[in-house]
Formats: C-alpha cells, sequence, structure tokens
C-alpha cells in the first residue's frame, strides 16, 4: 500500500457555487490549486460556478506524485468536469502549464465544452522527452515557482519524480496528437519569457487546433506561472470578457 501524505495547506480542492456557467480551473506540473485560487475566486466573484481540482499525487509531497500516472491527473479533471456538469448548462476550461495540457486533453475529448483557455500550456519540451530512457536519476531538481513579481511563491514540490516527468512527456504527445480534434473557440495566453514551457509550445497549439475562433495572447512582464504573476489581472479581464462573448 503506498504511503499517503496530508494535503498541503493551500494546496485543497476549491468549489463555489454560482449560475449555470461553470469554469474546471486546472493547475500545473508538481504544482497546486494555489496558483489557480486568484483566479477561480475572480471568476466566482463574477457569479460563475467554480471547481478547481487537485490533480492526484500533487499537493501532498513528492514521493507521492511519484506512485501517480497521467490517467490518475486526467480522472482528477474528470471528477471536476462531472461536478460541473451536474450543476451547469455550459462549461469553460482552463489551465495552467500542465493544467493547459490538460485543458487540450478536455477540449479534444469533450466537444460539448464551450471554449478553452490554456496559459502557457505544455504539448512539447525537449528538456523532458530527453529523460524518457534515464534510469539512475529518481528526482530532478525543483521546476515551480518560475515567477517574475518578487516575493511571490508557488506552493510546488521542492523535488521533481523523473518518473512523473515520463507520465507528462507521455500526456504531452498524447494531445499533440489531437489538436485537430479541437473545435471550440480559444483564447491561448502565452509569456514571452518562461522558463518552464518554451514559449514555442503556445503558437503550436494556435496552428494545430481546427478552432475558428482562436486568438493568442503575449503576457510580456510574466514567467511561467503567469497566474500569480504581474500579468494576473489581465488573464482575468481577457478571460471574463471571453466568456462573456462566447
Amino acid at each position: 500500500m503506498a504511503e499517503t501524505y496530508p494535503v498541503l495547506q493551500e494546496a485543497e480542492p476549491f468549489y463555489f457555487e454560482g449560475n449555470d456557467i461553470g469554469i474546471l480551473v486546472i493547475h500545473g506540473f508538481t504544482g497546486s490549486t494555489q496558483s489557480m485560487r486568484d483566479l477561480g475566486e475572480a471568476y466566482a466573484k463574477e457569479g460563475y460556478t467554480v471547481c478547481g481540482p487537485r490533480l492526484k499525487g500533487h499537493g501532498t509531497h513528492y514521493y507521492e506524485m511519484e506512485q501517480t500516472t497521467y490517467a490518475d491527473w486526467i480522472a482528477s479533471v474528470e471528477e471536476g468536469y462531472q461536478w460541473l456538469k451536474e450543476r451547469c448548462q455550459t462549461i469553460f476550461v482552463t489551465g495552467l502549464s500542465m493544467g493547459g495540457t490538460l485543458t487540450l486533453y478536455m477540449a479534444e475529448n469533450h466537444p460539448d465544452i464551450q471554449a478553452i483557455i490554456p496559459i502557457n500550456a505544455a504539448i512539447d519540451i525537449p528538456d523532458m522527452a530527453a529523460l524518457q530512457n534515464e534510469r539512475e536519476t529518481r528526482f530532478l531538481d525543483a521546476i515551480g515557482s518560475d515567477i517574475k513579481k518578487p516575493y511571490v511563491r508557488e506552493l510546488a514540490y521542492d523535488k521533481t519524480p523523473v518518473k512523473s516527468v515520463k507520465e507528462i512527456v507521455m500526456l504531452m504527445e498524447k494531445v499533440r496528437n489531437g489538436l485537430h480534434k479541437i473545435q471550440c473557440p480559444a483564447l491561448i495566453f502565452v509569456s514571452t519569457e518562461d522558463h518552464v514551457v518554451p514559449p514555442g509550445n503556445s503558437q503550436m497549439i494556435f496552428d494545430n487546433i481546427s478552432s475558428r475562433q482562436k486568438r493568442l495572447v503575449q503576457l510580456d512582464n510574466s514567467y511561467h506561472v503567469a497566474t500569480l504573476d504581474n500579468d494576473k489581472e489581465l488573464i482575468i479581464e481577457e478571460t471574463l470578457r471571453f466568456i462573456k462573448r462566447s
């Protein structure tokens, strides 16, 4: 039986019941719901129903993350989606980093999703792909807290399990191969300087999805964790405008 760890403070899933428009808000790889909570609260304040699931193995300890697969992370998101489906007529999905990858996955597999808002979404990270055959190393240094704004920290693991890196590489490949299936409107945010996900990922997403209505918005004052960075308010404002129009 795998050892379990308590959920860290601020890493708990969040749920806000509101109107019949739902927003699924997905955090990133090795991170936690803390990175998405400000967005979730801002959307709830506008009256929307919001769900921020905690991805399995996240927000506890990296030993626990090491035991999970990308199928577990998908299952966590599907659970949040079902929670919204029971309450809402219309569902939007947004996510940061691997949360953006999972946002794309949901759009590929649930054509009824109204629209998506990926933020620095990951579909191709060569440095991670290069670790596919790594056998010697168990943990790598942390990838969290790539934030330009001083004194702001992301609640993320201080080690990254190599086994988990291999899982996200498989997830990215799966999602990359299915991008053409996406037809819903898409608002894609990309930080011009990102030390985790190459910014070209967002252009690749923009170019390969089949959506007629799609827009790429550059974030010039944030690094990877843009949802906690200088452009956070811009993301919130643009997203709310996009939701009202879609």
